[in-house]
C-alpha cells in the first residue's frame, strides 16, 4: 500500500469548524476509508461506548442547512434520512478501532497528521499576530504605516472591482481651444 493513500489537501479540506471544534463529517470519513457511510455509522452504533459526546456529535437541522448552503452541490449527503454525524479528532482516532481494516488504520494516521499540521499552522499565525500586536503597542505612532501594511498582508481586503484607468472625457473637436 502506498505511504499516502489520500492527498493531505483532501483531508485538510474535509476538516470543518463546528461548534468551536475541528470535526470531520461521517460521509467525508467514509469516502476516505472507502466504505459506505451507512457501514461507518453502523460500526459506530455497535460501539457507542467508545464515542462519548466529546468524540462525536450529530448536526442540527440548522447546521445541515448552513453546510448545504456553503457547498456547490445541492445535496452533498445524497438524500439521507438522518442528519450527519461529525467526529472530533478523538472520535476520528477511535474510528480506526471500530473499522477493522488496514486502510482505516493507514488513513487514520494521515488524518491525525492533518489535524497536527492544522494545529501548528493556527499556533504559528496566532503567535505571529501576538508578536505584531506587541510591537505595535511599543512603537505605536512611529510605525503605524508599517503595521497597517503588515495587517493588510495578514488580513487582505476582499477583492475590489477594477475601475477603468486613464479614462478621458470625449471632447468635441470643434470646441477645442
Amino acid at each position: 500500500m502506498p505511504a499516502h493513500l489520500v492527498p493531505a489537501e483532501r483531508i485538510e479540506q474535509a476538516i470543518l469548524l463546528l461548534r468551536g471544534q475541528k470535526v470531520m463529517l461521517d460521509s467525508d470519513l467514509a469516502a476516505l476509508y472507502a466504505v459506505p457511510t451507512k457501514v461507518l455509522n453502523q460500526a459506530v452504533r455497535r460501539n457507542l461506548g467508545r464515542f462519548p459526546k466529546d468524540f462525536m456529535l450529530q448536526l442540527t437541522a440548522d447546521e445541515v442547512a448552513h453546510l448545504r448552503s456553503q457547498t456547490v452541490t445541492s445535496s452533498p449527503w445524497g438524500g439521507r434520512r438522518h442528519r450527519p454525524y461529525a467526529f472530533t479528532e478523538q472520535g476520528v482516532a477511535m474510528l480506526s478501532s471500530v473499522l477493522h481494516s488496514e486502510r482505516a488504520v493507514k488513513v487514520n494516521i494521515e488524518i491525525m497528521r492533518a489535524f497536527v499540521r492544522l494545529r501548528r499552522l493556527m499556533a504559528t499565525h496566532a503567535d505571529l499576530r501576538r508578536k505584531i500586536e506587541e510591537l505595535e503597542r511599543r512603537y505605536d505612532k512611529q510605525f503605524a504605516v508599517v503595521f497597517e501594511a503588515i495587517r493588510e498582508i495578514l488580513d487582505p481586503p476582499r477583492e475590489r472591482t477594477k475601475g477603468r484607468l486613464g479614462f478621458r472625457a470625449k471632447t468635441d473637436p470643434a470646441t477645442k481651444p
